[in-house]
Parts: C-alpha cells; structure tokens; sequence
C-alpha cells in the first residue's frame, strides 16, 4: 500500500515520498507534508532556476535563494519566472 501525505501544496491527500529528499528537520517536514508529485514539480522548477539564474549551489546565497524559492513553491506563493520559459500547457492552437 503506497503511504499517503497530506499535501502542503495541494491541500489534499497524496503518494508521499519514499524516504526524505534530504537530512535534518527540513528534510522531514518535506517527508511530511510534501507529495511525491510536488516534489517532482520543484525539482523541474528548481533545475531552471539553478540553470538561467547560473547559480552555484556552492555559494551559501544561492542555496538560500533556492531553499526560499522551494518555500514559496510549497506554500503556493509566486516563484521567481524563467525568462522565456512557455508551458505547453498554456499554448493554444491555432
């Protein structure tokens, strides 16, 4: 049977990640209260970020920056955009 959470960003009940996506509390809490889908969702939107804005996540500033993105992200606030970046979702057709 697939464990369940009762998703932050979705407000409502989902697949939960297998195990924390990385250690301490903060890993946990995302365990927690993080579905597996979302999860997969920031990490698309994370890999952008990290690619346009060229950040190195060597650089406390630019973790910082990702981890208050991921934030947002989760708790369905306006994230930073990716310049040019169009979903195909959005696209009609003509």
């Amino acid at each position: 049977m697939t464990k369940t959470v009762m998703c932050k960003k979705y407000k409502k009940e989902m697949a939960a990640l297998e195990r924390a996506p990385f250690p301490g509390q903060k890993g946990q809490d995302i365990l927690n209260h993080v579905s597996k889908q979302a999860w997969l969702e920031w990490q698309n939107l994370q890999t952008m970020l990290i690619n346009e804005k060229q950040l190195n996540m060597m650089m406390p500033d630019a973790r910082q920056y990702v981890m208050e993105q991921m934030e947002r992200f989760f708790n369905n606030e306006e994230t930073d955009k990716i310049s040019g970046y169009v979903d195909f979702d959005d696209i009609q057709e003509v």
